[in-house]
Formats: C-alpha cells, sequence, structure tokens
C-alpha cells in the first residue's frame, strides 16, 4: 500500500475518498481493541457487525452467524481478520444493498436512487 502523507494532497478529497477514509477509521476503532492493533479479533469483528452493518447486513441474501462470517473472512485461518479481509465483507455487503436500493426502486417505480448503467 503506497500511503500518502496529507501534506502531499493538494486537491481536497473527493466524497470516495473521504468514503474510504471513513472505512479505514472504522476498522481501527475495533481493531485497536485488543490483541494486533491492526486486526479483528472475533470479539472486535462482532461488536463491528452490531454496531456498524446493523441495517445494511440484512440485505444480504444468505443469513450468516457471526461464527460463519468470521470462517469465511478468515482466509489465512489466523483466527484473525485483516484490513483485507473485513473489506470482503463491506464489499458484499455494499453490492446486497446497491441491489436491494433497486429492489424498492422497482416496487416503487420511482427513481429516488437516480444513475443510469451503461454496459
Amino acid at each position: 500500500m503506497v500511503s500518502l502523507q496529507t501534506s502531499q494532497i493538494q486537491e481536497p478529497l473527493s466524497e470516495l475518498e473521504k468514503a474510504m477514509d471513513v472505512i479505514i477509521d472504522v476498522f481501527h476503532q475495533y481493531s485497536r481493541r485488543e490483541g494486533d492493533r491492526d486486526t479483528l479479533t472475533k470479539k472486535e469483528l462482532k461488536l463491528l457487525i452490531e454496531k456498524q452493518l446493523v441495517n445494511y447486513l440484512k440485505h444480504v441474501k444468505n443469513k450468516a452467524t457471526i461464527d460463519e462470517i468470521m470462517k469465511d473472512l478468515d482466509i489465512n485461518k489466523d483466527a484473525q481478520i485483516s484490513f483485507c479481509e473485513v473489506m470482503l465483507l463491506i464489499i458484499r455487503v455494499t453490492i446486497a444493498t446497491h441491489e436491494h436500493l433497486h429492489d424498492v426502486e422497482d416496487q416503487q417505480q420511482q427513481h429516488k436512487h437516480q444513475h443510469q448503467h451503461h454496459h
């Protein structure tokens, strides 16, 4: 990972960059609680999910327990969840939420979530 010093950034952060910062900050709020400061234990992951994904996790079709999510994300089986591993969950939930917004839009026939998909 290339880390940019804030002093090198000339432009104000974009909406997407701010969202990335928030994801990183939230990860560290939980990863620093116990054990390794840059990974999540099962307890930290559970807290993060319960506090930070309470609404959007519902959009994921196949409901999984914390144990199942942990097992699924822990690719290297070290009982710790790295930032990369957590990103897989965030990606999954974000995609499911995007699909959910389209489902809701289709039901309402209103276009609140307006953007064109160009294929």
